[in-house]
């Protein structure tokens, strides 16, 4: 990943769409925030049935609440030219959160909608069947928020670290993170990595596929909706694995950057919200996966989030830090 010369800046084309995008973020994202208030005080009021609106039910709503606020929040800060000055860990680990969550998504309800007419991308959250504007909204918002975050935020990371985005592949993103007589280590660390992600890609396609070894008896089968969110969720996870192993000369650095950066936000952040549910068991949820295999599962997508973000990370510092070195007199 090593850029051939220090990167000026971005067009002020790109720089326009990441203001667009990000406001139609935040606006789409709105949507979905009306809906989760509405069912948050509908649900406090008693004004749901019983078998829906139980406390259970309003925390978890309340819940998506501050995250939907979080995301709104998120979109004006890529859309403002003030944003590229955001203190950068929380600005990095909101966006990092925000778009695992969100953005990886985008092929689930194009595909979704194909399938059942959207109804697996925004509906059903709740179990009830719910009026159609609010079924709209919600996939309205997520997809919106999505595609907004998809575009905002790439342009940001290029904007505010270009030496970290600019140029082409000159070697591994895991074995570059270490560098120097560390390299060697840090090849270690990235084939960890991808062998963690190519184990969850396995297990994902394969009850994509309708196996059910590793699945909860007694539950039914994993419907087409599930199956295709499975199978989507593989993907991410093979994509994963090539981004901190990518090695082909010539292959623009932003590729694995923004992809590792992404996927490794979706690896971490849905095992992440999976996992304490595998336990709390709120209202009748109940995971898809025995108890054993869903904690194995939640817990090693969390840690091979985690890892991929921080080669990332050094991959990025590095190449600043190099940047920064040739641009010194």
């Amino acid at each position: 990943m090593n850029a051939e010369s220090t990167p000026g800046p971005v067009d002020r084309r790109w720089s326009g769409a990441r203001r667009i995008a990000g406001h139609g973020a935040a606006a789409s994202l709105s949507l979905y925030l009306v809906v989760k208030v509405i069912w948050v005080v509908a649900g406090i009021a008693g004004a749901v049935p019983s078998d829906v609106g139980g406390a259970d039910w309003i925390a978890l709503n309340a819940v998506t609440v501050v995250m939907a606020a979080a995301g709104i929040t998120l979109g004006l800060v890529l859309a403002s030219d003030r944003g590229l000055r955001a203190p950068a860990v929380p600005l990095v680990l909101g966006a990092w959160i925000g778009g695992g969550f969100l953005v990886p998504l985008i092929p689930y309800m194009l595909l979704g909608t194909f399938l059942d007419g959207g109804g697996s991308a925004g509906s059903g959250e709740d179990g009830a069947t719910a009026p159609a504007w609010e079924g709209a909204f919600l996939a309205v918002g997520f997809l919106g928020m999505a595609v907004g975050l998809a575009v905002a935020l790439p342009v940001h990371l290029r904007e505010r670290w270009p030496a970290a985005f600019a140029g082409r592949l000159g070697g591994r993103l895991g074995g570059r993170v270490a560098g120097g007589p560390r390299a060697g280590a840090g090849r270690a660390r990235a084939a960890a990595v991808a062998a963690m992600c190519l184990l969850l890609a396995a297990a994902w396609a394969y009850w994509a596929a309708g196996g059910t070894l590793g699945l909860a008896a007694g539950r039914d089968r994993p419907d087409a909706g599930a199956r295709l969110l499975l199978g989507n969720s593989a993907l991410w996870a093979l994509i994963a694995a090539w981004a901190v192993t990518a090695r082909r000369p010539g292959t623009p650095v932003w590729l694995p950057m923004v992809l590792g950066f992404t996927a490794s936000g979706s690896l971490f952040a849905w095992n992440a919200w999976k996992l304490p549910f595998v336990f709390l068991r709120p209202g009748d949820y109940a995971p898809l996966e025995r108890p054993a295999v869903a904690v194995v599962e939640h817990g090693l997508g969390i840690a091979a989030g985690a890892l991929l973000l921080a080669a990332v990370v050094r991959a990025a510092g590095t190449a600043e830090s190099g940047a920064s070195r040739r641009g010194s007199p």
